[in-house]
């Protein structure tokens, strides 16, 4: 498909702040009518999250989620683990460390299930999505300044949460939507592990 008629071209481009997280840029643009336009946005390295599955003692699938206070919103929100890639980290790296730094747990099989643009209008991030399964539980590592809550849900709890409006994290109702599609065999999985340890 041929998608020339819909792309803008940079023409140029300043800096507006570089902060810890956040790099944020004033472009102007040429419109496919070749007219110009300005377009603001943040550039992100990119970020991965985490679906960690469980059996509870009756053999039910549960999931492993966090409750975090978002200071932009002013709310504990219901996530789950999530983090952005350090320079030059694979995204598999990154969701290990993310899963052991934030709840605790290793994983012996995991599974890439795909890629999410939460922020398309003004945001470069990506965050890609990882299930996990096989779970021991060791120590946690939180970051300085990290505060958090790790607990489990069952898949039924979760949607309910989401339809209700309790979540409302863009990225957790992502997750709750492959699950709900894994669970019934509609999105299947390729696995991989159990991790050997050298």
């Amino acid at each position: 498909m041929d998608d020339g008629h819909l792309i803008e071209k940079q023409l140029s481009s300043e800096e507006l702040l570089k902060g810890h997280l956040l790099h944020a840029f004033r472009d102007s643009v040429k419109l496919p009518d070749g007219n110009t336009a300005v377009r603001e946005y943040v550039r992100h390295p990119g970020a991965v999250m985490v679906i960690p599955l469980i059996e509870d003692a009756n053999g039910e699938m549960r999931v492993v989620l966090e409750r975090q206070f978002r200071y932009p919103i002013g709310q504990v929100m219901i996530e789950f683990p999530a983090g952005k890639l350090d320079p030059c980290e694979l995204p598999f790296d990154c969701a290990k460390r993310e899963l052991l730094e934030e709840t605790g747990y290793s994983a012996q099989q995991w599974a890439r299930a795909g890629l999410l643009h939460p922020l398309i209008s003004y945001s470069t991030e990506f965050i890609d999505i990882w299930f996990a399964r096989g779970l021991t539980l060791g120590e946690r590592q939180l970051d300085a300044g990290e505060f958090l809550d790790v607990f489990t849900a069952t898949l039924t709890e979760l949607l309910q949460w989401c339809r209700d409006g309790r979540v409302t994290d863009g990225k957790t109702m992502t997750a709750a939507l492959w699950l709900q599609n894994v669970q019934s065999g509609a999105w299947p999985l390729s696995w991989h592990g159990p991790v050997k340890v050298a």
